[in-house]
């Protein structure tokens, strides 16, 4: 495919009145311009995908993705994406603004299917209010039917896109404007209605979630001679956990927890100590099919809080690995993960540093 993808991330968002620009908030599990991004690739349209932003942006590792600085104004970060593909050979390039998150794949396929006959295909919504024009003193009415609002993502036929824009000086709010402004055809087409754009803080609530909560538990042996994995990463020690797997008791009780708040019966059901298929399997490799449950089921993690219980290890002495080992496996932002660690007092197999058990309790949200 020679398509680019284009994400204007530069703005600066003051309506949202936050400390942290809108575009990377935590937003349905992941930084709100991320959705953007995920779906693009998702769809498979795109040879690459152009990030502009004013803010350092860590953690993207895809190689199709590259990120650039924006400019003040829109339609200068816009015009600086446009010039870095000046010599890139893309045909068409889709410009979508980062605070809209909930665009669909399907209209991302829609938009492309009517490019090939057109140089300029944007999607508009219809209003169902009465709507006035201001000139000076005087309102004006304004015939409804006639009235178009324009959404992102938007496609163009990149030649075309570039000679109109390369001379725009105007803070224009969208690229529909320069075709309209030169008397170029546009393509409109039918818009979504969840595809609204994120202005204050308020937005976030326009799509409806449930949520579910889900127990994990798990507990294993501690046996000389065997590496301790907990969390997904290696901690130091003695010994390690005795299992048909690597035993890592707080992966296991987070795929227990997840399957609960999803009602999927448990992980043993999935992965039965039974099946030498399973024998020596590393937890994080158990926990990717439930991700992928997840995401297909349209669940989001909200947040997980932890109780390794122990005596040995120390968990404050390795929290922090714990945490982002359990953050990069999960995709999950560090504080949505709390890590809590807990003794018997000497009370027990675990108290006598025989066993080491683990507890979670997971909350998801469920698109409604």
């Amino acid at each position: 495919m020679s398509n680019c993808f284009i994400l204007l991330a530069a703005g600066k968002g003051k309506r949202f009145k936050s400390n942290k620009p809108k575009q990377f908030i935590n937003y349905i599990n992941k930084p709100l311009f991320m959705h953007s991004v995920d779906k693009a690739l998702e769809s498979k349209l795109f040879k690459s995908i152009i990030i502009v932003s004013n803010a350092p942006i860590k953690n993207v590792r895809n190689k199709s993705i590259k990120i650039i600085k924006g400019g003040k104004e829109r339609y200068q970060s816009s015009q600086r994406a446009i010039n870095f593909l000046k010599n890139k050979n893309y045909k068409n390039v889709f410009i979508h603004d980062a605070a809209r998150p909930n665009f669909s794949i399907k209209l991302l396929n829609r938009l492309y299917s009517n490019l090939k006959n057109n140089k300029a295909v944007v999607p508009f919504l219809k209003t169902e209010n009465s709507s006035k024009y201001k000139v000076g003193n005087k309102i004006h009415n304004l015939i409804r039917d006639n009235l178009l609002f324009t959404q992102t993502p938007q496609c163009f036929d990149f030649k075309t896109l570039y000679g109109l824009s390369k001379s725009n000086k105007e803070n224009v709010t969208d690229e529909a404007s320069i075709f309209l402004s030169n008397n170029q055809k546009v393509k409109f087409i039918k818009g979504e209605i969840n595809n609204f754009k994120i202005t204050t803080k308020q937005d976030l609530k326009k799509i409806s979630y449930k949520n579910f909560y889900g127990i994990g538990f798990d507990i294993h042996r501690l046996i000389k001679k065997k590496k301790l994995y907990l969390g997904g990463t290696k901690i130091p020690f003695h010994s390690g956990l005795q299992g048909h797997s690597d035993g890592d008791v707080i992966l296991h009780a987070i795929i227990d927890g997840l399957l609960g708040a999803m009602r999927k019966k448990d992980i043993g059901f999935l992965y039965p100590s039974n099946k030498m298929k399973f024998k020596n399997i590393r937890s994080p490799n158990m926990l990717l099919p439930i991700l992928k449950i997840l995401d297909n089921n349209g669940y989001f993690i909200n947040n997980i809080d932890i109780n390794l219980i122990c005596e040995k290890p120390k968990v404050s002495k390795y929290r922090n690995k714990i945490i982002s080992s359990l953050s990069n496996l999960l995709s999950l932002n560090k504080d949505q993960i709390n890590l809590k660690g807990k003794t018997v007092e000497k009370l027990g197999l675990i108290g006598k540093e025989k066993a080491i058990a683990c507890e979670t309790i997971v909350s998801l949200n469920y698109y409604a």
